[in-house]
């Protein structure tokens, strides 16, 4: 689709903050919607017992988020697809992490609606969704910023009017 998001890694502390809010749970699959270099990945994996899967477009930081996940050995709960997540079914995912621009979220706004079961939930860091009302909605203090999270049920926006 030819879409192109500036990398800017999420704090640690702010995607650990994502994963609780969406209640992450143990042997549950989250898709991190460009992956950057892996962070949202090895948290998921070593911290929540989760399988992850990233989609990225760029080599470079596929690249940084191996080693990464290496270093967290983490391996064997983690997969790296390099593409277009917009061609990816996304209907296996229990948690969508997304740190992606509000245009961007737009666009996919109709394809998570579509492919993701009722009890899946999206996350998103700093930018929301338009047209859906967030299930939860804090904000997460690191250093000198403040980060705006949104929650989102599947089964809570397919529900609402369009």
């Amino acid at each position: 689709m030819g879409i192109s998001v500036p990398f800017v890694p999420t704090p640690t502390e702010v995607v650990r903050e994502m994963l609780r809010i969406a209640e992450l749970k143990p042997g549950e699959i989250v898709v991190d919607l460009g992956c950057g270099d892996g962070r949202v990945l090895t948290v998921a994996a070593k911290e929540f017992d989760a399988f992850a899967v990233g989609v990225e477009a760029r080599r470079d930081l596929i690249v940084r988020a191996l080693v990464n996940v290496r270093k967290a050995n983490v391996l064997g709960r983690v997969l790296i697809i390099q593409g277009d997540f917009f061609k990816l079914n996304l209907g296996f995912a229990d948690v969508v992490f997304l740190y992606l621009l509000s245009s961007v979220n737009e666009m996919l706004k109709p394809k998570l609606e579509k492919e993701l079961k009722d009890n899946a939930r999206v996350v998103s860091h700093d930018f929301e969704v338009r047209g859906w009302r967030p299930t939860k909605e804090i904000k997460v203090r690191n250093g000198y910023r403040s980060h705006t999270v949104y929650l989102y049920r599947i089964s809570d926006v397919r529900g609402e009017a369009h």
